[in-house]
């Protein structure tokens, strides 16, 4: 296999290329760009699928020649099979636990906190996201074929496939289309009567009812005898020329010109009557033509898509298909332009699974085969459903961070119960995991379930929308509330510790993680571990800061004032590590544990940085390196944190590095992160990332490309967001800053940083500046 030697003066990359290229590929090879994914066979495997989605209603496109298989969900049909409840009484002994704790009794606590303060697991699956169903549609005639080319354009939010069968050309575009609320596909053959197909609307479940009359096939199905959601989805399809027919629960249609495929769906999540809604979707799309759908449809989805733009070098390797790119990674292809790629497609996500008035993205976004998904496809609040949002307000998708935001305010009516049952506290609180029904008890195991800091970190998310955007009246009339509450639980929960008289929180753990207590036995749970500590920080500095700016609850303010100058500090052990359980140095029992939470402090609060905290960053340098070569960053997603904290680090290189390891070992040929299985949280986390190399703005600065990696010594990126409200395009060769331009969106003063050089601009609303190469003020010509 050839190799390429890129030189340059940083670093030498030995890079294998694969030269295969395209003299028998597709004859459609010009219509590929940059912000395509392409192959040259249908899927096999639901991880090679493409997935399209508005938002509420999404499918995974097979791209099948003979038989096209069209996976279909909608975000709100969850079974509900059982409820959670608090563990009545629990706060009753929540200060015996926390004594035991103190006292260094770690299993004895541990047992009383399983006793009395955790709820039973409900087995998975019992609630959980479901499949709409499959749409098949068979098709005849084409089981000789050639040419074959399927792809998903980004920029215009389609997955179409294309192919020769009997000298006639064949493609299908679907898209979900959030203007009008429905799947379409299109069918199209440059001969006419070239489209025959049976369509077939079924679901891997019992209890559904499907119908078909005139040009339509209805399912309808309750789940849980009553008890889940109950939904409605329709396929309509149209006809040029040849026949439609039904055939008992199907649809034949005979030898077309061509064919299209409208989906509607609606359920009674958000109290409405399926059928009406469905109703109301198919009126509406009955007066509409094809063109016209899918106009509007690309105009609504680049409205938000184009906002940002990024280029990055091309090698020959970007000439390759998409699934073929990610299997060179392994052999350590140089293919910058990939990430440019995977970065897109990142956003693209996140538009298609997270629209305002939706449900937030769940663990698959809304992508989810089966009736059984890996985690019932829910809400994990101990890292999860964060790192899904963190891109949202840096890549300019603001309004996509609105359903997890509002998400948030719906857990407080159980969030309240459960602060009082467990712990006799104020305030609401959610522990690890949650999901569309809003339960927020803790369940299970200590180790993984009695962590009730779920609620605050997710509050943290308010303050960070409101740092990017300055809506008043969304902090005042919803947010402020919000984050108030989750801050009134944690100050009703802090202690003082007996021997520093530090405040601490607790009973709590580290997520997921055990340590060895010097009996020799293992253990999760401790008071004031670190995580929970710097979230509390966190939280209380966001709560003092907004109640600063709407001039109000100056008693809460002082007292979280008070309380966080006698909170436990984050400390640094013997070895220079910054200790995960705050009150001792305790053994790891898992030193290559997938959650690193001792350095939320790092990534995503700035609570670490450079100027003001060095001692910490090179604690969190030392925690990351004991923490890989031990076996760490072995899923997806956890990858995707490690890329953030060197980005924070300003090591642009090992960002590159875990980016690429991610490729090689965590990504599907379809770009989906593999956990393994599929989690959206590290395609979201790595992007994030990727923002963090070339643009920072947590600490009170914009810090233009702070962590660039070697691997990408020219590029440009423009529509990137920063906090204070500042639109920023960056410029840069031969690694050097070649151009810069800042706009206030909002008026506030620009302080910019630049390697060692630092500027500071007074600016109007809506007032741009341009930095040249030398990092001055470039005057408009």
């Amino acid at each position: 296999m050839p190799y390429i030697l890129i030189k340059n003066k940083k670093r030498r990359y030995l890079i294998r290329v694969l030269f295969l290229f395209l003299t028998t590929t597709s004859i459609y090879a010009s219509d590929k760009d940059s912000l395509t994914l392409w192959y040259r066979q249908p899927a096999q495997i639901w991880d090679e699928a493409l997935p399209i989605g508005n938002g509420r209603l999404g499918a995974m496109v097979f791209g099948g020649v003979t038989t096209e298989r069209l996976q279909l969900n909608e975000e709100s049909i969850w079974s509900k099979g059982d409820e959670y409840k608090d563990k009545p009484g629990g706060y009753r002994y929540v200060k015996k636990i926390r004594n035991l704790l103190f006292q260094g009794r770690y299993q004895e606590a541990e047992k009383m906190a399983m006793e009395k303060l955790m709820g039973e697991r409900l087995p998975s699956g019992t609630n959980t996201y479901q499949t709409l169903g499959d749409l098949h549609i068979n098709f005849e005639g084409v089981d000789n074929y050639s040419n074959y080319y399927r792809d998903l354009n980004l920029s215009r939010a389609m997955a179409t496939t294309r192919f020769t069968s009997e000298n006639v050309q064949h493609q299908r575009t679907v898209f979900s289309t959030a203007k009008d609320q429905a799947i379409v596909m299109h069918a199209t053959a440059s001969q006419s009567g070239n489209i025959t197909a049976t369509l077939v609307l079924s679901r891997p479940d019992e209890g559904e009812v499907v119908t078909a009359t005139d040009n339509r096939i209805i399912l309808k199905h309750h789940l849980n005898h009553g008890r889940g959601v109950q939904f409605e989805a329709r396929v309509v399809v149209i006809i040029d020329g040849g026949t439609l027919k039904v055939e008992g629960q199907q649809l034949k249609v005979n030898k077309a010109n061509s064919m299209e495929i409208r989906i509607v769906a609606g359920t009674d999540y958000f109290k409405g009557n399926p059928a009406t809604i469905c109703d109301t979707y198919e009126q509406s799309l009955k007066s509409r033509s094809y063109q016209n759908i899918l106009q509007d449809h690309i105009t609504d989805y680049q409205r938000l898509f184009n906002r940002v733009r990024i280029e990055l070098p091309a090698t020959e390797a970007a000439k390759f298909a998409t699934d073929e790119r990610i299997a060179a990674q392994a052999n350590g292809a140089y293919d910058p332009s990939l990430a440019a790629l995977y970065f897109q497609f990142g956003r693209y996500l996140l538009i298609s699974s997270s629209r305002k008035g939706n449900l937030p993205a769940n663990l698959q976004g809304i992508w989810a085969d089966g009736i059984a998904p890996p985690w019932n496809s829910d809400y994990h609040i101990n890292i999860n459903i964060q790192m899904m949002y963190w891109p949202a307000e840096i890549t300019n998708l603001s309004e996509c961070h609105i359903p997890f935001l509002e998400f948030i305010g719906k857990l407080r009516e159980n969030g309240r119960k459960t602060a009082k049952e467990l712990y006799g506290a104020k305030g609401f609180t959610a522990h690890h995991t949650t999901d569309v029904w809003h339960f927020t008890t803790s369940f299970g195991l200590p180790r993984y379930g009695l962590w009730p800091m779920g609620a605050a970190w997710s509050a943290t998310h308010i303050w960070e929308h409101y740092l990017f955007t300055e809506d008043k009246t969304f902090l005042a009339n919803y947010g402020y509330p919000v984050m108030r509450e989750a801050a009134e639980f944690l100050s009703s929960f802090l202690v003082k510790h007996p021997k520093t008289g530090k405040l601490v929180t607790g009973p709590s753990m580290s997520p997921e993680n055990v340590f060895v207590a010097p009996s020799g036995e293992k253990a999760s749970i401790v008071m004031g571990p670190a995580m929970d500590l710097q979230i509390t920080r966190h939280l209380f500095e966001s709560v003092i800061s907004a109640s600063e700016v709407l001039n109000t609850d100056k008693a809460f303010r002082n007292k979280l004032k008070t309380q966080l100058a006698r909170l436990t500090p984050s400390m640094i052990g013997k070895d220079g590590l910054i200790l995960e359980w705050s009150s001792e140095e305790l053994k790891q029992a898992l030193p290559g544990h997938r959650h690193i939470s001792h350095l939320y402090g790092l990534f995503p609060s700035g609570e670490f940085n450079w100027n003001d905290t060095p001692e910490y960053m090179t604690a969190s340098k030392k925690v990351i390196e004991d923490r890989l070569s031990k076996g760490g960053g072995h899923t997806g997603w956890s990858r995707g944190w490690i890329m953030n904290f060197y980005a924070r680090l300003l090591d642009g290189n090992k960002v590159w590095d875990n980016l690429t390891d991610l490729w090689a070992k965590k990504t599907y040929p379809n770009l989906f992160d593999a956990h393994p299985p599929f989690q959206m949280d590290g395609n979201m986390g790595s992007i994030a990332a990727l923002v963090e190399a070339l643009l920072q703005s947590y600490a009170n600065e914009i810090n233009l490309l702070p962590a660039l990696p070697d691997a990408l010594p020219s590029g440009k990126i423009s529509g990137l967001v920063a906090r204070g409200g500042f639109i920023v395009d960056i410029e840069w060769d031969n690694y050097q800053l070649l151009k810069a331009t800042i706009t206030s969106k909002l008026g506030n003063n620009a302080r910019i940083r630049y390697g060692s050089k630092v500027v500071t601009f007074k600016m109007g609303k809506g007032e741009s500046i341009t930095l040249d190469k030398t990092f001055k003020y470039q005057e408009d010509e």
